[in-house]
């Protein structure tokens, strides 16, 4: 077998594990398919870009399960008229797929190698309607708020309030709660004109939501 038909193999069996585990938006599905998520998993690791599993990245941080990034995009219900707010910008790769579905995407990490590295990516990827910041994301972006929708790719142990007051009425925001070292519930959060609606996702795991800037 050929590398071209490995891959495309390969890419094959990962837009099928993502439907098999409830990923079934199409405009996500879309997203997932044009971006490769090869190039967001480097060095030991980068074989298994294409395996329904998270992996290690630099800072000591993990690019989240495929599935588990698709189940939290399709929860988000993103439009095309959406500006999105991402917390924890990690490897980029949650970031890519959103700048595919919205119309502005802010991303924040506390670590600056991450940032750095995620940018040279999206230079790649000629996605320019990603801005990613270095920055304590517990306190969100005010002065680019409010936003459509929120993403908080970090573990919090209860939504974090200046998140909550950056959201838009009507928007949504998608996160894993719970303590750090246990199963966390992925949530969603509806801001209605009458206050705040949750819905219970499903059980994941995901690095704790810290405060302050990383050390690189």
């Amino acid at each position: 077998m050929s590398e071209d038909t490995d891959l495309a193999t390969r890419k094959m069996q990962f837009l099928y594990a993502l439907r098999s585990k409830g990923v079934t938006d199409k405009r996500v599905l879309g997203a997932m398919e044009e971006i490769d998520r090869g190039p967001f998993v480097r060095g030991l690791f980068s074989e298994r870009a294409y395996e329904d599993m998270p992996l290690p990245i630099a800072c000591g941080q993990t690019i989240s399960q495929p599935s588990v990034v698709g189940l939290m995009t399709q929860a988000l219900n993103v439009s095309p008229r959406d500006k999105v707010l991402e917390i924890g910008t990690g490897s980029g790769y949650q970031a890519a797929i959103l700048a595919k579905l919205a119309r502005r995407v802010y991303t924040i990490d506390r670590h600056r190698r991450l940032v750095h590295e995620a940018r040279a990516i999206f230079e790649e990827l000629n996605l320019h309607t990603i801005t990613a910041i270095t920055g304590d994301g517990s306190f969100g972006l005010p002065d680019q708020a409010p936003f459509d929708r929120i993403i908080v790719t970090a573990a919090a142990e209860d939504p974090p309030g200046p998140l909550l007051g950056q959201l838009k009425e009507g928007g949504i925001m998608v996160l894993p709660v719970g303590q750090s070292d246990a199963v966390q519930s992925l949530i969603r959060v509806h801001k209605t004109a009458d206050g705040l609606e949750y819905d219970e996702l499903r059980d994941v795991r995901f690095v704790p939501l810290l405060e302050g800037l990383g050390k690189d």
